[in-house]
């Protein structure tokens, strides 16, 4: 069975890499560990890495995290679902908030949990996804002051995370402005100007953040050490937290190019012929993983850099061995490096073993 690796070495030299980045800048960070899945094994390792706020999109990994360690302060980073508002304020110290009828929802829960519920309010700054208007902050603002045990801990916003709208120091000054309007005209104290996730660490390091901008969610540089802006890696961070470890159960020397009448392949794709394959063949080695858990080859890189995909099924991934200078042998292991989204899925899929190294 294929299965992937946390390495707790990498993992803990990036969390402290990044706790004395955002210290230097007097800047605060919550980890986002939607990335783990409610790996209750990783979840135990990466708690005890520090004091930090975490972060995730899923309820039943925040009840996980609080299982682990009810004092660990928690936020939920979408906005509530109505069916989901009890488990919201019984699990999450914080949300994500953009409508005023999800808010009142909450303050009702809030008053039968005997709990302050405290809400982040997030603001469109042009990706697109969640988030108020500009415009309408104010009143809005204004409304929530009639709800009782609702606390407002801060304002925020996203980028990068839907439409690919990459963040500025312009957008952060401007969600920077808010904060002191709300401040100014309403004598409230904002704690949080949460400016956004892993993409702003290369203006973070760059000193293109505005003072007021305060505070950080940081899930894919902390797992996979990346630089958004360039796709590389950062210097001195680690890119080998997660790795994938994927069976070989076949290696067989055949023609490169398919025999037969050809049509489309179960994902819809038509292969194109080159004609100067034909004739040819090379060693076409099949792992035991396939889309089932991957979902793209893009998501995945092979460590030995002299494999290259040829396709991949359901459940089996097909390579081609031919320039590698390792001589494989059914029943050895290939090892990848991950994107974010290829690891989430895989650490979403239960097919897949997960070990902590």
């Amino acid at each position: 069975m294929a299965y992937i690796t946390l390495n707790k070495k990498s993992l803990a030299h990036n969390y402290s890499f990044l706790q004395s980045i955002f210290k230097s800048h007097h800047k605060e960070w919550a980890p986002v560990l939607k990335m783990l899945c409610g790996n209750k094994t990783f979840l135990e390792y990466t708690l005890s890495l520090g004091d930090e706020q975490v972060c995730d999109a899923r309820l039943t990994n925040l009840k996980k995290i609080k299982a682990i360690n009810p004092k660990k302060e928690t936020i939920y980073i979408k906005p509530p679902a109505k069916r989901s508002i009890a488990s919201v304020v019984k699990y999450a110290d914080v949300s994500f908030n953009t409508e005023f009828t999800t808010m009142k929802w909450l303050s009702e829960e809030a008053v039968k949990q005997k709990k302050i519920h405290r809400i982040i309010i997030m603001i469109e700054l042009g990706d697109l996804r969640e988030g108020i208007m500009g415009e309408h902050l104010m009143e809005f603002y204004k409304k929530i002051f009639e709800l009782p045990n609702i606390h407002v801990a801060g304002i925020g916003a996203n980028l990068n995370c839907l439409s690919g709208v990459m963040p500025s120091k312009d957008k952060l000054i401007q969600l920077s402005l808010y904060e002191q309007l709300i401040e100014a005209k309403f004598g409230k104290k904002i704690d949080y100007v949460s400016g956004g996730s892993s993409v702003m660490i290369p203006l973070l390091m760059k000193k293109q953040i505005p003072m007021g901008v305060n505070h950080f969610r940081i899930g894919e540089t902390l797992f996979f050490g990346v630089d958004l802006f360039t796709n590389k890696t950062i210097p001195k961070m680690k890119d080998d937290v997660f790795l994938l470890y994927a069976e070989i159960i076949e290696i067989t020397e055949k023609p490169i190019v398919p025999y037969g009448y050809l049509e489309e392949n179960p994902s819809g794709e038509t292969l194109e012929i080159n004609p100067e394959d034909y004739g040819k063949k090379h060693s076409r080695g099949i792992l035991d993983i396939g889309l089932l858990d991957i979902s793209k080859t893009e998501f995945i890189t092979p460590v030995d850099e002299n494999i290259s995909f040829i396709g991949a099924s359901s459940d089996m991934l097909v390579v081609d061995l031919s320039n590698t200078k390792k001589k494989y042998k059914v029943g050895d292991l290939v090892s990848f490096k991950m994107k974010y989204m290829g690891a989430l899925r895989i650490m979403n899929s239960e097919y897949i073993d997960k070990k902590l190294v």
